[in-house]
């Protein structure tokens, strides 16, 4: 009886972390949408919405500082809990580069963007695609799903690249452009570290599954 009131815990705090990652991905489909559209009420929204991704992340963490506690989990239950603790706080920590987002286009005010934004959406969809594939291996203990999130971390590099030395141009060209286009500078420069922390929950889920933990990736910017 013990263990199955166990495995229903641990598949409420998986649950929790779904619904904390679904929470994150609109917040980063909403910015960029607000940035591009130049909504800044959506923006101010996508910015007041960070409480409630703050307050979910503090509950995933209380559940799992409860089985701890209550529950002594040994070999691979103790792995599943640190995993997921681990991946709640890359969420909130996505969550509040969705909220950068937001507040460079407040910065931005009434003003459009330097040149339209066709990569940093770009950034934004393989960004989330690799969130929502990472939570998948996570539900799934898919290894071959965690590599493939892993390896697509260099397609965002690769436009974040693009995108820099695009706007390094408009400066070097224009110096008037410098504001703007540091402010776009900054957005893509989020959606990089948010690609980034997706891999960092891929490579948790391999550390779940097989117990080996690979080298957490840092961004290169």
């Amino acid at each position: 009886m013990q263990r199955v009131d166990f495995d229903r815990q641990l598949t409420h705090l998986q649950e929790e972390i779904v619904l904390l990652a679904n929470v994150v991905d609109k917040a980063i489909y909403r910015s960029v949408e607000a940035l591009k559209n130049r909504d800044l009420a959506e923006s101010q929204a996508v910015i007041d919405g960070d409480d409630y991704i703050d307050q979910k992340r503090y509950e995933v963490e209380e559940l799992c500082v409860d089985l701890f506690a209550t529950r002594q989990p040994m070999a691979g239950d103790l792995r599943a809990i640190v995993a997921m603790l681990h991946i709640a706080v890359e969420l909130e920590r996505m969550g509040d580069y969705a909220e950068g987002i937001a507040k460079i286009s407040l910065l931005m005010g009434d003003e459009p963007p330097l040149k339209p934004l066709i990569d940093i959406p770009r950034m934004a969809n393989k960004a989330t695609e690799m969130l929502r594939d990472s939570v998948d291996c996570l539900i799934e203990r898919d290894l071959v799903k965690a590599e493939k999130v892993m390896d697509d971390d260099d397609e965002v590099d690769d436009l974040y690249d693009q995108v820099y030395r695009e706007l390094l141009l408009f400066m070097i060209q224009d110096p008037r452009s410098i504001q703007r286009a540091t402010y776009l500078l900054w957005a893509a420069h989020d959606l990089e570290r948010i690609a980034d922390r997706a891999t960092n929950i891929a490579e948790r889920v391999v550390f779940l599954v097989t117990g080996k933990m690979r080298k957490e990736k840092t961004s290169k910017y």
